[in-house]
């Protein structure tokens, strides 16, 4: 389908622009789990009311769960992501109990299914994230190359997870991890197909630019009162620090993600031209490290 759909581009449309279409539908289809979480927080947020007979928030997280069935039934998933996104729930939730008992931010609706102030489908919030990943991972075929490596890129993922809980009590250190992501991933590039050909980009822009969608969402979160952060009302932009500490988040998110996908890291420079042969070699490296 997806074939077809870029050849009928490209017959109507000039390159790039059928190119930047392509990319755009991809990227939203690889967000889809995300998209309609956020449908229906804005959809909850506006029918929902607080006489009948389920929560909200309950709501949402049967909503999530059926979402996930779907998508596993569907293979619109496979269970190896299905792997990453439990890795990422789990985290996530760690995260959002502590933040939440800190005072950071609230959760104000009820809810039966919640957890130390924790509403449980928060954690497929970050779920969505971990989806997110894996899916246009596979979907534009992604190279990340040259990987720096990969116990390096594991130790700024801890001290990044480690500062959201430890900022609290002791020196805040973002800034300096904001300049690790640099000096560490400086040098690597996302390679991604759109139809037959390859584009690159450096990984912290493409880190940077995800940042902005995801604050983007976060203000929909806000919007719909889903959760609000302290002294702020559902009118209130979320604060653009926030997309920071998206920034980083990102960086948590993707090796969480190549704990399980580690065939798509190059740690040599990868090129067009060279592809085929990369790519046979990748494959005879991994066949030699599963026998």
């Amino acid at each position: 389908m997806e074939r077809h759909l870029g050849d009928w581009m490209r017959s109507k449309l000039p390159f790039a622009v059928s190119e930047l279409v392509m990319f755009l539908l991809k990227q939203g289809w690889a967000s889809l789990f995300g998209g309609l979480l956020l449908i229906a927080m804005v959809v909850t947020a506006r029918l929902w009311q607080a006489d009948w007979p389920i929560a909200r928030y309950d709501a949402l997280l049967i909503w999530a769960v059926f979402l996930q069935v779907l998508f596993l039934l569907f293979r619109l998933e496979s269970w190896r992501e299905a792997r990453v996104i439990l890795l990422f729930h789990l985290t996530g939730t760690a995260m959002e109990i502590f933040k939440v008992n800190a005072g950071s931010w609230a959760y104000p609706g009820d809810g039966l299914f919640k957890l130390w102030g924790v509403p449980l489908y928060s954690g497929f919030m970050y779920a969505a994230v971990g989806s997110y990943m894996a899916r246009v991972i596979r979907l534009f075929e992604m190279r990340f190359a040259p990987y720096p490596p990969f116990w390096m890129t594991v130790v700024l993922a801890g001290a990044i997870y480690v500062n959201f809980f430890a900022h609290h009590f002791v020196m805040d250190i973002r800034m300096g991890l904001f300049a690790a992501t640099i000096v560490i991933f400086a040098r690597t590039r996302v390679w991604y197909r759109i139809g037959r050909d390859d584009y690159w980009m450096p990984l912290p822009v493409a880190a940077f630019l995800s940042s902005i969608f995801l604050w983007l969402a976060e203000n929909i979160g806000t919007a719909t009162k889903t959760w609000l952060y302290t002294g702020q009302s559902t009118s209130d932009w979320v604060s653009l620090a926030k997309m920071g500490s998206w920034y980083l988040l990102l960086y948590v998110s993707f090796v969480t993600v190549t704990l399980v996908f580690r065939d798509m890291l190059y740690p040599q420079p990868w090129s067009q031209k060279a592809a085929p042969q990369q790519d046979d070699n990748k494959r005879g490296e991994h066949h030699d490290q599963v026998e």
